[in-house]
């Protein structure tokens, strides 16, 4: 199963909510796309400071690689660990563009397909607050077992550190 972030576009002047078709759902994990094509994906999702950013490193990296006089191979494994680095970040790359462009996140829905994460996110939407979609998806931080809380402080310390202060 796949996670996904939920993140609701910016209202338009005549909107009092966002059309349901203009929500975005975000993938986390390797995305093959980016990977192979990644300036192609970048142009796709309109992400045009992240594909300034790429063609920066990408630039950068192989002056200093012609600099420090490498050969064409580690040039071309450099390069291609890049676009590893692109693939694993693309999720998290596409989060960033959205949040410059006001969109916020509003929820993490887990499915098969992203139908099954919208088809999800849309049925607790519905029957839970058709207002505020992150008041669903949202909850408070789960309780501390009791086996997990810490212990007052005593000052019998029985440990290989003493308490400071205490004499020897």
């Amino acid at each position: 199963m796949a996670v996904y972030t939920v993140h609701q576009p910016p209202l338009r002047r005549h909107e009092s909510l966002p059309a349901p078709e203009r929500f975005a759902f975000v993938r986390d994990g390797f995305h093959f796309w980016a990977f192979v094509l990644g300036p192609l994906w970048m142009l796709r999702y309109r992400m045009w400071l992240v594909l300034i950013g790429y063609v920066a490193v990408f630039a950068a990296l192989q002056f200093a690689l012609h600099f420090l006089g490498a050969s064409d191979t580690v040039k071309a494994i450099a390069g291609l660990l890049l676009d590893v680095l692109v693939g694993i970040e693309a999720g998290t790359l596409r989060r960033f563009t959205l949040g410059r462009r006001g969109w916020r996140n509003v929820g993490v829905v887990v499915g098969d397909d992203v139908e099954m994460a919208e088809r999800r996110f849309f049925d607790a939407w519905v029957n839970g607050s058709s207002s505020k979609p992150e008041s669903v998806l949202t909850s408070s931080p789960p309780a501390v077992p009791p086996s997990y809380r810490l212990a007052p402080a005593s000052p019998e310390i029985i440990s290989l550190f003493p308490e400071p202060g205490a004499s020897r």
